[in-house]
């Protein structure tokens, strides 16, 4: 099937003001930047060969601060469009919707350490970054999709591409992970 960038566009474009489109952008935004900084504090966890609960930790720790610093960059970028009159949405709206899609797509990554903590699973740290790898994988490729139609992409590239992005740094962090555990001990 060819892909048809116009006709993509134009649907999108009589979407947008749906609610479920009108924030489509953040929701990209958010959940692409949630999910590669998450896997990357994850990959330089593991990297640095430490424990599964302290991936838990500076997961959350990234997912709480990373979120609340996007949104706040969210507000006052939608503000300043709103002020220079090339937008007219509610920043607090903007904000919520890159900080949710930050928090729920950021979470993936997380997942499988989770799994592991409240089923008191006995999981090596190996298995549990491969399935992070892989679900946090699966996620890129869905959000690289939808910036892919929402920017006429095509968005098999789209996907790719966001994928190839994630990877890099999930293992510039792996690297520097295992890099630094070596040069403190």
């Amino acid at each position: 099937m060819k892909f048809n960038k116009k006709m993509m566009q134009n649907k999108y474009l009589a979407h947008k003001n749906h609610l479920e489109y009108k924030y489509l952008p953040e929701i990209v935004f958010g959940g692409i930047d949630g999910s590669v900084t998450t896997f990357a504090v994850v990959s330089g966890v593991v990297g640095a060969s430490l424990s599964s609960s302290i991936v838990l930790i500076l997961g959350f720790a990234n997912l709480i601060a990373d979120g609340f610093s996007m949104a706040t960059s969210d507000y006052f970028s939608t503000k300043t469009r709103n002020e220079q009159g090339t937008s007219r949405q509610k920043p607090t709206k903007t904000a919520f919707a890159t900080f949710l899609a930050f928090l729920v797509i950021g979470l993936i990554p997380l997942l499988p350490f989770i799994t592991a903590f409240i089923t008191k699973s006995s999981y090596v740290i190996e298995n549990q970054f491969l399935y992070s790898a892989i679900l946090t994988g699966l996620a890129l490729v869905i959000v690289g999709s939808l910036k892919g139609i929402i920017t006429g992409k095509h968005p098999v590239k789209s996907a790719v591409e966001t994928f190839i992005i994630g990877s890099v740094a999930a293992a510039l962090a792996f690297v520097a992970g295992y890099l630094l555990s070596i040069l403190v001990s």
